[in-house]
């Protein structure tokens, strides 16, 4: 994958490279109330309920929202979306919606609003857009994740056969995966009753959760992966019907008698084995982003040999910090990454335009093969 930047803090050299957070989520929808220019940051559900209203029966949002923290989030952007009439609910799916999604650029200048607040925010690397089932629009949010170094968690349609549902389609597919079925709740607005809500915000906590107690690189499904204050699901997945859904790319969650309700699929929706996993996609995520913002201090200095020592270096350091805490396969440094910066990896051509090109190669814990990473970076003399 190829990484492009022409950001600089003006600092030079090359120092330690510090890990990117890895678990921070986006949530876009309708909100009953609450601001609209912006993403804004939230720590915990009654931040929700203060800036944006609490629970509302047309709103599955703010249900994921508290799912999200229910199940181990810890942070989150909210983009509130809003039609012509802001109070008007807005439902996923609906052309309003998605005009509010994606917006037209405004006349007058003014940032976009709907999706593209989140250009605006320092990182997020997971995305929900709860109860949105559209796989043209999922399609075009997988764009978005890919272009941001995020990774989108769709929900399936809530549809009685199971066997209907269908992954996320398109070349990008590798950043997202898709959950069936919807979950069953129980509902404080309908004095506890159970009612089904879409699984994404409960799943992106099962990420968050899974990423603070085992790491980016395990996968977030399993016995480990339950799901907290659910109920029950609104279909019962047998072992068959899990296995066909999970070769086509998409995560079931399943409910055992030990367990209860988990996650039982970790694929994302690519049909090219090398990123079919979610723990290799967001690995290499969370390398790219660490490295691409940790060597952007070196875009002032000369693009020469000593240059490429440093990236090397720190570079190799950090990664052997992900293999001290298990992140790849291999006993040996050789056996589970690489890191290449010379002119091996750039053309004179390359070099004389100022473009530093780092690759790095790293053996996922699931599959074997190496999966080979390019950093691009411009660099002055």
């Amino acid at each position: 994958m190829a990484v492009e930047d022409s950001c600089a803090d003006g600092s030079g050299g090359a120092t330690p490279i510090v890990p990117e957070p890895n678990s921070i989520t986006a949530f876009v929808g309708w909100a009953p109330s609450g601001p609209r220019d912006g993403a804004k940051h939230i720590q915990g559900w009654s931040d929700y309920e203060r800036l944006f209203g609490g629970l509302h029966h047309a709103s599955p949002l703010g249900y994921a929202v508290s799912h999200y923290f229910a199940n181990g989030g810890r942070e989150a952007y909210i983009v509130r979306l809003a039609g012509p009439e802001p109070n008007e609910p807005l439902q996923p799916g609906t052309d309003t919606f998605r005009e509010s999604l994606f917006p037209a650029p405004p006349c007058d200048g003014d940032p976009r609003g709907g999706i593209h607040c989140l250009e605006q925010v320092d990182a997020f690397n997971l995305l929900c857009v709860p109860g949105l089932t559209d796989l043209a629009t999922l399609q075009e949010l997988v764009r978005f994740c890919r272009d941001h170094r995020a990774f989108l968690i769709a929900d399936a349609p809530d549809i009685p056969d199971g066997a209907a549902v269908e992954p996320v389609p398109g070349e990008d597919a590798s950043y997202a995966a898709i959950y069936h079925p919807w979950l069953q709740v129980a509902d404080p607005l309908d004095g506890g009753g159970l009612q089904a809500f879409p699984p994404s915000g409960a799943v992106a906590g099962v990420y968050v959760r899974n990423d603070a107690d085992r790491g980016v690189w395990k996968a977030p499904a399993g016995s480990v992966a339950s799901l907290v204050d659910v109920a029950g699901l609104t279909q019962t997945m047998t072992d068959q019907q899990s296995g066909v859904l999970n070769a086509r790319g998409v995560n079931t969650l399943r409910t055992f008698p030990t367990h209860g309700p988990v996650v039982w699929g970790a694929r994302t929706c690519a049909a090219d084995p090398e990123w079919k996993y979610v723990p290799v996609r967001r690995t290499a995520l969370h390398i790219e982003q660490s490295l691409h913002h940790g060597l952007k201090r070196a875009v002032f200095e000369p693009n020469d040999e000593p240059l490429w020592a440093q990236i090397r270096r720190v570079a190799d350091e950090f990664m052997v910090g992900l293999f001290r805490q298990g992140a790849f396969q291999g006993s040996t440094s050789r056996e589970a990454w690489f890191v290449k910066c010379d002119r091996n990896t750039m053309t004179q051509h390359d070099i004389d335009s100022g473009n530093l090109i780092v690759v790095v190669g790293f053996a996922p814990l699931k599959p074997a093969e190496f999966v080979i990473l390019t950093i691009r970076l411009p660099v002055g003399d």
